[in-house]
């Protein structure tokens, strides 16, 4: 039975299995990409995105919180300065999980994870904004048309 198991332990003891995350999640926002099995990938985002939510509001107490668990000053200091510019309008999801097949080796699920605010083949409109259109029945677009087509008749002789 699974009574109280809230988080997998991936197969190791507690301090190989935060060290293993800690270190996952600095590659992550250094790279902003990375490639692991798909159980690790869950527990990852599990892990990561209380910290980028932490790193919105950049003050020394968070900064001390987010360093509690990354225990990197450059990966905390490139964290608040760079990747939470980027995510500040977003109100969570920060990363996505992309599955890519089985490893050769072990055959193990394989996935990528990224932050979501960086690829661009999946935010083309990211930095465009759109053109507010309205919509308009056919009939008020052709007495339009036809109205803008005899003043500019008559304004031409």
């Amino acid at each position: 039975m699974r009574h109280g198991k809230k988080f997998n332990h991936l197969g190791r003891k507690t301090a190989h299995r935060k060290s293993m995350l800690s270190n996952m999640a600095c590659s992550l926002i250094e790279h902003k990409r990375i490639n692991t099995t798909v159980a690790k990938a869950k527990a990852l985002r599990l892990f990561v995105e209380p910290i980028l939510t932490k790193s919105k509001t950049d003050t020394t107490h968070n900064r001390r919180i987010a360093f509690r668990y990354l225990r990197d000053k450059q990966t905390v200091s490139e964290l608040f300065n760079e990747v939470s510019v980027k995510i500040a309008d977003r109100p969570g999801g920060y990363l996505r999980i992309i599955k890519l097949g089985n490893r050769l080796g072990d055959n193990a699920d394989m996935a990528m994870v990224e932050l979501v605010d960086y690829n661009e083949l999946y935010n083309p409109n990211e930095g465009k904004k759109k053109k507010k259109t309205t919509r308009r029945s056919k009939k008020a677009a052709t007495t339009e048309g036809e109205a803008n087509d005899s003043e500019a008749t008559s304004e031409e002789p």
